[in-house]
């Protein structure tokens, strides 16, 4: 959506908007291998017609897409009409690849005599930035703003982007420890104070500055943002966050788009666990139904609703039959014994055990991964098939730990970020590029060191957090059946963000005693991500994506 804008955009400030008759959209390698699972045609039409993914009201795509499909016709930028047929103007090249990245488009524009007007290629690299070689400079900050007049002079010579996407970065002239910290802060052109390109170097900073990895990443954020801008945008990100939450949680859809007709499973956890976090949710007369809690304890549960769970729904009495076969007796959650009675080893009976911290990390994240499934709005946090770990542990923070969510939703994400920029630097955050390692792995090192953050931890033991987070997703890869964002992604998800609390906590233990370090494990991801198949990086063609049978309604698909 960002590219389609970006182009209409540029043609416009070049004057040619009106002179456009049509236009042709080619995507290329994994973009087009897994496109339309990913929803990328509606997300470049809407694009083109002037969108934007953090504004757009995300009910109205899937009918504006089909009247785009119906009518053949589009409208650049909102006001100049243009004819578009899908079957002839959107071609997919999964078979080939252009040269800077795996997810790459190229658009091009066409007068009344079929002239070609303007082309241009760009490529979606993870986090919601979008490059190209005329503009790959620091990490493409500059396109990522859309409107490159409001962009900063600076975010077009930072150093500590040198070396390119591919290739470890270099160490700058003038490192961060021979700079003044007071120096060049607030304000437009030079640099912001903490510039840093990988742990040790983070680390360096906090250590020499006497600073939180989250104040130092807040701190360079002020080189552009004013204090109430940032404090702003913040609050934005976890807004989202935790409206997609709920969102997720409170769907009365039964199902996801798309050929699997998979279940969604969010509401129904969130019943189960009945808290009670949003209003009207999980208490009486709400979609609780018949587990809804009684009113005295739904009243209580308004005071303290942690530990306030349904109860529970034995199974019924197991009958034997002749033969000494255990029959099956139901129970509350629809599952009886299976066994025989006369037997050494003696059947177990059916249990259904809630366990609150994980069943809600997993709730949290599924509901997330479940609305960016349904083309929902969802943080890039650092990429959309992993944009359920860290609001899964934030929102887990927020309400079973947190004394000030103020102050720890601030430190969780600056923390976070920080992590996130260090794989972008050193590795990559695109599945294309890396498999779900770059995907999920990314997120849980990023959830693991916000959460330890939270919780307290020296920089040196975030690190150590963020590294086991991403040790253990090594060699992870990416192959969702059908192109759909949705399996194994989604419970992958879920996984992940338990392993995150998991990786904090285990560092939090360790006493600052580890084998390997953050900056290790970003170089064997980025080498893992070099030697792995192809396959195996979002492009639906081994795995899971070809052993599992999907079921067609037409035999003739």
């Amino acid at each position: 959506m960002r590219a389609g804008k970006i182009f209409v955009g540029d043609l416009e400030e070049l004057g040619l908007l009106d002179k456009i008759k049509t236009v042709k959209v080619t995507l290329y390698g994994s973009l087009a291998a897994t496109g339309k699972g990913h929803m990328t045609p509606q997300a470049i039409l809407l694009g083109f017609e002037g969108e934007d993914p953090e504004t757009i009201e995300t009910s109205t795509i899937p009918s504006r897409y089909a009247s785009i499909l119906e009518t053949k016709s589009l409208t650049l930028g909102g006001r100049h009409r243009i004819r578009y047929d899908q079957d002839r103007d959107m071609l997919w090249h999964w078979d080939k690849v252009l040269r800077t990245h795996p997810n790459g488009m190229r658009f091009s524009a066409f007068d009344e005599n079929g002239d070609l007007l303007a082309t241009n290629e760009y490529f979606s690299v993870g986090g919601g930035f979008v490059v190209n070689e005329q503009t790959k400079v620091d990490e493409n900050l500059y396109y990522k703003g859309l409107d490159k007049s409001r962009v900063d002079p600076s975010r077009l010579s930072q150093t500590h982007g040198l070396g390119g996407h591919h290739e470890p970065p270099l160490e700058p002239p003038g490192t961060e420890e021979e700079r003044d910290p007071g120096e060049e802060t607030g304000g437009r052109g030079g640099q912001p104070t903490y510039l840093f390109h990988s742990g040790d170097s983070l680390l360096a900073l906090t250590k020499k500055h006497n600073l939180t990895i989250a104040q130092l990443v807040y701190d360079n954020e002020r080189h552009y943002l004013s204090d109430a801008e940032i404090r702003s945008k913040l609050a934005r990100l976890w807004q989202v966050m935790d409206e997609c939450i709920r969102t997720g949680v409170t769907a009365t859809e039964e199902t996801l788009p798309g050929r699997l007709q998979l279940r969604r499973r969010a509401p129904s956890l969130y019943r189960r666990l009945m808290r009670g976090l949003y209003p009207g949710v999980a208490g009486p007369g709400g979609i609780g139904g018949d587990l809804a809690l009684e009113a005295p304890l739904a009243a209580a549960a308004q005071e303290d609703g942690r530990d306030r769970l349904p109860p529970m729904q034995l199974p019924l009495t197991a009958r034997r039959n002749e033969s000494g076969d255990v029959s099956r007796a139901g129970s509350g959650f629809g599952r009886g014994m299976v066994g025989n009675f006369n037997h050494a080893i003696m059947p177990t009976p059916s249990r259904k055990t809630i366990f609150p911290a994980i069943d809600f990390l997993s709730t949290y994240a599924i509901a997330v991964n479940e609305v960016n499934a349904a083309g929902g709005r969802i943080v890039t946090s650092p990429t959309n098939g992993a944009s359920g770990l860290i609001p899964a542990v934030l929102k887990w923070v927020v309400e079973f730990i947190s004394e000030d969510p103020e102050q720890d939703i601030a430190t969780f994400l600056l923390t976070a970020s920080a992590i996130g920029m260090l794989f972008k630097r050193g590795a990559t955050i695109s599945a294309a590029e890396g498999g779900c390692q770059a995907e999920v792995g990314v997120a849980c090192s990023m959830a693991a060191a916000g959460f330890a953050a939270v919780m307290g931890a020296t920089p040196e033991i975030i690190l150590q957090a963020a590294e086991i987070g991403i040790e253990h997703n090594l060699g992870l890869t990416c192959d969702p059946i059908d192109g759909l964002v949705q399996v194994p992604c989604i419970e992958r998800n879920s996984l992940g963000a338990v392993k995150a609390v998991t990786a904090a906590q285990l560092a939090l233990a360790s006493d600052g005693v580890y084998s390997v370090t953050l900056d290790e494990a970003i170089h064997a991801m980025r080498l893992t991500a070099r030697d792995m198949s192809v396959k195996y990086k979002e492009t639906s063609l081994s795995g899971l994506a070809t052993t599992v049978r999907i079921p067609l309604s037409s035999p003739a698909c």
